[in-house]
């Protein structure tokens, strides 16, 4: 039994992990910058240590810190939460080493699955269709990548090989902006990860972006919750999302689930991770794995009533899942809208003291925040700051549900997306489901 667990990570997903914890008889250690003391979970953690200054270099991503705060406060574990050090896999190891649990995959799963092209080359040995591409990070022979693309066709992607989040990727539409589309990946991708290597894939023109959330045990159990739509993007970042998708057949959904049970047995994958797939005339692509905690397992839990987070820790415990795959149920439509400091139309982030903090509330409204009145939202992190789940027994009743949430709740003192938000419950595309991940790009006129 674990008897305390370090949450290395800060904001909503912090204070999940905390209340999952809580509710298994965990003692937490809250680590923290100077920036953070006042953070919620901070303040209701049964320990809390500072590691630094408010720059994540130097606080969240600093491991020495982290490390040095599980040792003088005895605890046994540290959950990295999502972002930060979530897929480090030498993070992973040297808490391993350190002699701790990691609340997560394995290390060398983490760097397998992080580094895009070696994941597309597992997905295509367990079945599962890939985006043609360049096969390999991209030399510097530009005659070699000129004949590529024209092998794949235009427009393409240029991708990092490392890490996500819609970082180092860049869109070549001719041969003309190609090297300029590389250069950019490159400095974006090294300036982001550490590592300027970039491949190159066929750009689909109207896809949807589908996750798959998966559990697995030490045990050799793996289980497929479902999936989830997550197609409402800006510049690569998810602002809505909901489950199940709509639109997917039954034998789709059963041939998807099998592949990534498939998929997960092959690597051998421990804990909650998600494959990620864009789909397009009725056809799966493989594009990556988070091996961590996604930001939106949220609506998973809605409708299979699971939680995902205790079923982490009871993996970072040995113990078996708590669910066969032939027993996951899913009851009715969760949508979750991601709440942001930021102007709605410009994006540029407002940090400042939330001077009225007003939750929504009602049947099936769930709010995971780090809110309350008087917090002041520093300038340093990533700027979302609450998410809103609505869950109801179809798609438009959660719909309805979230406007009503959305208009209910109030934040003052410093601009958030939530008008937003609303404006996109109204689209009539929206409601027939006819949303792809250029959409939102597309009508904002972006």
């Amino acid at each position: 039994m674990l008897d305390k667990v370090v949450i290395a990570n800060r904001g909503e997903i912090a204070l999940r992990i905390l209340r999952a914890c809580h509710e298994l008889g965990i003692k937490t250690v809250a680590v923290h910058s100077t920036a953070d003391s006042n953070l919620k979970h901070v303040l209701l953690a049964d320990e809390s240590v500072c590691i630094g200054a408010p720059e994540s270099a130097n606080s969240y991503l600093n491991v020495p810190s982290i490390i040095s705060a599980a040792e003088v406060t005895d605890a046994m574990a540290i959950h990295p939460g999502y972002g930060f050090l979530s897929e480090n896999g030498d993070f992973a190891e040297k808490v391993e080493e350190s002699g701790y649990i990691f609340i997560g995959p394995k290390p060398e799963t983490i760097r397998s699955m992080g580094n895009k092209m070696a994941a597309i080359e597992i997905a295509k040995a367990a079945g599962i269709n890939c985006i043609p591409g360049s096969d390999g990070p991209l030399g510097k022979n530009q005659e070699e990548i000129y004949e590529i693309a024209d092998k794949i066709g235009y427009p393409v992607l240029v991708k990092a090989a490392a890490g996500g989040g819609g970082k180092g990727v860049r869109i070549a539409h001719t041969k003309a902006n190609l090297q300029h589309a590389i250069g950019l990946a490159k400095s974006e991708a090294k300036a982001a990860f550490g590592d300027d290597a970039v491949y190159m894939e066929k750009l689909l023109e109207q896809p949807r972006h589908i996750e798959f959330q998966m559990l697995a045990d030490v045990h050799g159990n793996v289980i497929c919750l479902g999936d989830r739509d997550c197609s409402m993007q800006r510049n690569w970042q998810k602002i809505l999302e909901e489950a199940p998708a709509i639109g997917i057949t039954a034998e789709q959904r059963e041939d998807m689930t099998q592949k990534c049970i498939t998929l997960c047995q092959q690597i051998g994958y421990r804990s909650a991770g998600t494959l990620e797939f864009l789909f397009e005339n009725g056809e799966f692509y493989f594009i990556e794995m988070n091996a961590r905690l996604q930001v939106e397992h949220p609506v998973t839990e809605m409708i299979t009533g699971i939680d995902v987070v205790k079923e982490q820790i009871r993996i970072a415990m040995e113990l078996p899942l708590s669910v066969k795959q032939e027993e996951i149920t899913h009851k009715g439509h969760a949508i979750e809208c991601r709440i942001n400091a930021e102007d709605p139309k410009t994006f540029i982030p407002s940090p400042g003291t939330v001077t009225l903090w007003h939750p929504p509330g009602g049947p099936g409204i769930r709010v995971d925040s780090h809110l309350y009145t008087g917090y002041e939202v520093p300038p340093y992190y990533d700027s979302m700051i609450a998410k809103i789940i609505a869950h109801a027994n179809t798609r438009e009743s959660a719909i309805n549900r979230m406007r009503v949430a959305l208009s209910e709740m109030v934040i003052e003192g410093i601009k958030t997306n939530k008008d937003l938000q609303i404006e996109i419950m109204q689209h009539d595309a929206f409601h027939r489901g006819e949303t792809d991940t250029n959409y939102l790009e597309n009508r904002l006129g972006l």
